[in-house]
């Protein structure tokens, strides 16, 4: 006669502790996929490094970005989804660098396909009409850039001229144009005139390279503050959750 072992429940804890890791490590896909989603698709973050938004935007400030205004690249197969709009004058926003791979930058979109730009002492003129640009910083509207970034300008300006002697062109960072701005391109200078490196400098900006709008505002700090730990004691408490314009 065979006595039966008796039963234990020694693999319950184990089982428990399975099952645990499962749903515990289920939970943590479901929210990288949804971050993602969001970072891909709907918004990220942007930081600004320089002075050349300034009015409208500063140095320190953290900005959310609306990726799905112009349409979201998909992630691996590079392909993009339908935009809600196109990009429209005045808009602020930020694309891909054409000169320096990895770099994202944030500008003021200035013309769109078949706009007639110019500049004259600092004034802005659309196929010959006088811009009105409140967010424009014009500190010194008689400014003379370098030799050397004259003739950057001049080298691809000169191709792009409308009326006049390419040979005889000689732009200036406040003078320059008239150019005309061509198919699936856009122009787009900072609000800083004095001291912004836009298409002034490189040219048009391709219209696959933009990749959103700035959202909101939601930190920012005087990074030039003499205090010590400036993003904790010179916080700007004013431009937290406001829309840049």
């Amino acid at each position: 006669m065979s006595v039966r072992p008796p039963v234990t429940c020694r693999q319950q804890p184990a089982v428990g502790t399975t099952r645990w890791f499962l749903e515990w490590a289920r939970s943590i896909l479901v929210a990288l996929v949804a971050w993602l989603f969001l970072r891909a698709f709907v918004v990220a973050a942007f930081r600004i490094p320089s002075e050349s938004m300034e009015k409208t935007l500063l140095v320190g400030d953290w900005l959310w970005v609306t990726q799905a205004l112009y349409g979201a690249e998909v992630p691996l197969i590079h392909q993009r989804l339908p935009a809600v709009r196109q990009p429209r004058r005045g808009d602020i926003v930020i694309f891909d660098s054409i000169e320096e791979a990895g770099l994202e930058v944030v500008k003021r979109l200035i013309g769109v396909p078949g706009d007639t730009l110019a500049m004259k002492a600092g004034r802005l003129y659309r196929d010959g009409v006088p811009q009105e640009e409140p967010y424009a910083v014009n500190g010194d509207p008689f400014k003379s850039e370098a030799p050397e970034f004259r003739e950057k300008m001049r080298a691809w300006q000169s191709r792009q001229l409308a009326v006049g002697n390419p040979a005889q062109y000689h732009p200036d960072l406040h003078d320059w144009g008239p150019i005309v701005v061509p198919p699936d391109s856009l122009f787009v200078m900072g609000d800083n005139r004095d001291s912004s490196y836009d298409g002034r400098y490189w040219g048009f900006l391709p219209r696959r390279n933009v990749r959103g709008s700035p959202l909101i505002i939601y930190f920012s700090y005087n990074a030039r503050s003499w205090r010590p730990l400036p993003f904790l004691t010179a916080i700007r408490w004013d431009r937290f959750f406001t829309r840049p314009r």
